[in-house]
């Protein structure tokens, strides 16, 4: 590796998602005029994650490893820092308010970060440890919904904030095997919130809208109404499940259900018949030195169908209990906008007829936006996870760097931070 070079003097922004099924690095530059420009990928099979946790920490490292390299080499570029994705049904979400006085008639940044801080100082059990505190909207005096009190007259200013929380211990283990790659955590960032932020647009969030993205291990849902995050939710199955029930039902290796889950599966079988494809019978190969089998697309369908429906439903669930406690709070509830699945699981075939039917609401299958360079292989629901971390990456160094120097212009932020560039990256 000693021939790299650093092939830039821009900021790097590197995506780290590490799933159940996949591990993916997205390498990114962020351009003069603040566009994240992918460089590089590297993407190998996840071993040693079930479910968003660790279970096999060096399994988990020679994954991580191989995609880092992979990454590294397609980009020229040596990576250093990360920001990293975390997922599993050990994710919690609770809705905390912030009061304060206005220190000087009308509300600075100050006591913006103030109320903000003593909103997130709630306890939180021993065991868990804050991912983020997301403010979604303020009130000053007797007016409410405020989105930015910034320069407003007024005496007291309160703010509601959605908080994310995860088990300390699962959030460590997945960030050792990182660090044990040499590499450092800029940030840990809530899977569902980093799609989200690939995927949906300004007015979905203010009309209402679920994200749920569909992974191999989980599905992780990220609420959003009246443009802000209103609740977060993990559920530990997906993908995964869908493969286990063809490989029981039809005998055949785990590897091999996957295959013919990606190439040939359909969520909903009437849609089958209506299929070219169909006359081809799939080829199922068995265990144990058995004579392989062939299957009708149709009984592949039947196997499949009722599982899709099944995780719709629990998606679906945990959006009702959600939307009965944002209504109880006189919050916004309706999703005008639909729901948007997002993730590998996202593009198999009936899914959005499928998810129709189980949400009664409009649903559409969300790729990534707001990248350009490498966008053949980042535009795709499967990367969804991965872009949002450098959208991610990027809205943090912006804020860095505004907080290092007032004046908001990219290009600003080059020339007078250059050197500090140079050092960090």
């Amino acid at each position: 590796m000693g021939g790299m070079k650093q092939t830039t003097d821009r900021p790097l922004i590197i995506g780290l998602d590490i799933g159940t099924s996949k591990v993916a690095v997205l390498v990114s530059e962020i351009l003069h005029d603040g566009a994240v420009n992918v460089l590089g990928v590297g993407i190998t099979p996840s071993q040693g994650i079930d479910k968003g946790g660790v279970n096999d920490l060096e399994s988990v490292v020679r994954s991580v490893e191989r995609a880092i390299n992979d990454a590294e080499l397609m980009s020229d570029c040596k990576i250093r820092s990360v920001f990293l994705s975390l997922s599993g049904k050990h994710i919690h979400c609770q809705t905390e308010r912030g009061m304060g006085t206005i220190s000087d008639q009308e509300v600075t940044q100050d006591d913006i970060d103030m109320v903000i801080h003593t909103a997130k100082s709630v306890k939180i059990s021993e065991d868990q440890r804050v991912l983020h505190v997301i403010p979604q909207e303020y009130k000053i005096d007797y007016q409410e919904r405020i989105k930015n009190p910034l320069g407003l007259s007024g005496v007291r200013v309160e703010v509601s904030v959605q908080l994310i929380t995860c088990h300390s211990d699962t959030a460590r283990n997945i960030e050792k095997a990182v660090e044990r790659c040499g590499l450092k955590v800029e940030q840990l960032i809530f899977s569902g919130l980093a799609a989200s932020h690939a995927v949906i647009t300004r007015d979905e969030r203010e009309l209402g809208v679920c994200v749920v993205d569909i992974g191999g291990g989980t599905m992780d849902i990220a609420v959003w109404t009246g443009g802000a995050l209103r609740h977060s939710a993990v559920i530990p199955y997906a993908g995964n499940v869908i493969t286990s029930d063809i490989a029981y039902a039809f005998g055949t290796p785990l590897s091999d259900a996957e295959k013919i889950k990606v190439k040939y599966g359909c969520a909903l079988s009437k849609l089958v018949n209506t299929d070219s494809k169909v006359n081809v019978p799939v080829n199922v190969p068995s265990v144990g030195g058995r004579p392989s089998r062939s299957l009708q697309h149709q009984t592949l369908a039947e196997v499949i169908e009722p599982r899709c429906s099944e995780l719709l439903g629990l998606v679906h669930q945990e959006l009702e209990r959600a939307q009965e406690r944002l209504r109880a709070h006189g919050v916004k509830h309706q999703l005008a906008a639909g729901i948007v699945l997002t993730g590998g699981t996202a593009h198999m075939q009936g899914l959005v007829e499928c998810a129709e039917r189980a949400f009664q609401n409009q649903v559409r299958v969300g790729l990534p936006t707001g990248v350009v360079g490498l966008t053949d292989y980042v535009n795709d629901a499967y990367h969804a996870t991965a872009v949002g971390l450098l959208h991610y990456g990027k809205d943090n160094l912006l804020n860095e760097m505004n907080e290092r120097q007032p004046k908001r212009t990219v290009a600003g932020m080059f020339s007078k931070l250059g050197g500090w560039l140079k050092k960090e990256f």
